[in-house]
């Protein structure tokens, strides 16, 4: 059975947050977990100002309050530690592909450092899991490591247990390769045009929407026939890179007139 096969540092990321809108909410506590090509691990945990009041309700999941955060450095005070932890390396999670890495993306920009995504290879651990056997993290931890998950909804828990399912996962399944370009495209639900996956490309290579009224509809065809649903998503509560998306595919049509 195949093991993680690494040219490059793997680095396993959870993220809690005030919420689950990418576009408007912040992160609280984040955990990253790298894995070496030798196999050796070393790992960073922030808790996290946000900056923003964290909603009661969401701080009975991940247990994180106002009073704890309140004291803990911005964001924008440890992007470039963290943005210098991830480079040269490929992301791994569990929903990271929808969630946490565009989240992570979001806060750079709005902290004016610039990661490149371009190149790194993302595998998501949930999008593998659901594919062979439907089911969540903690149902994912009992069945492929046989153990509960104890700390779940804790940043640092999550990641390493996502790290152990993934290893499991490789050794449960003989179709499954050790090597992350494979586990980076098997992972991958949709073909996202952008990070958060607001826009896809269907199977006849156009850029549709994977969201609202319009969805499965043409980007480009839908604005020009409701040019008032550009200005909705700018206005809206949307990340920054799914706006930019748009409005790039915006202007290949005024750029023809």
């Amino acid at each position: 059975m195949p093991s993680l096969n690494l040219k490059r540092p793997l680095v396993f990321i959870d993220i809690e947050s005030t919420g689950v809108n990418v576009g408007a909410d912040r992160i609280v506590e984040l955990a990253l977990l790298k894995i070496h090509q030798n196999g050796t691990k070393d790992g960073k945990r922030y808790l996290i100002n946000p900056t923003i009041p964290i909603p009661e309700v969401v701080t009975k999941i991940h247990g994180i309050s106002d009073d704890q955060v309140k004291d803990q450095p911005k964001f924008s005070d440890v992007a470039n530690e963290i943005h210098a932890f991830l480079g040269g390396c490929d992301l791994a999670g569990y929903n990271s592909n929808k969630f946490d890495i565009p989240l992570l993306i979001e806060e750079f920009t709005r902290s004016g450092v610039h990661f490149d995504i371009t190149s790194i290879k993302l595998v998501d651990v949930q999008n593998i899991f659901h594919k062979m056997e439907q089911r969540t993290l903690s149902a994912a931890y009992k069945f492929y490591c046989n153990k509960n998950l104890e700390g779940a909804h804790t940043a640092e828990a999550d990641t390493n247990a996502t790290f152990e399912v993934l290893i499991a996962q490789l050794e449960k399944y003989d179709s499954l390769k050790g090597d992350v370009e494979f586990l980076s495209q098997f992972s991958t639900m949709h073909r996202n045009v952008d990070l958060a996956g607001r826009v896809v490309m269907s199977e006849d290579g156009v850029e549709v929407f994977n969201f609202g009224k319009h969805k499965g509809k043409s980007v480009r065809e839908v604005f020009k026939k409701d040019a008032s649903y550009y200005d909705w998503i700018m206005q809206g509560d949307f990340a920054t890179n799914t706006k930019n998306v748009i409005t790039q595919l915006r202007l290949k049509d005024f750029n023809k007139i």
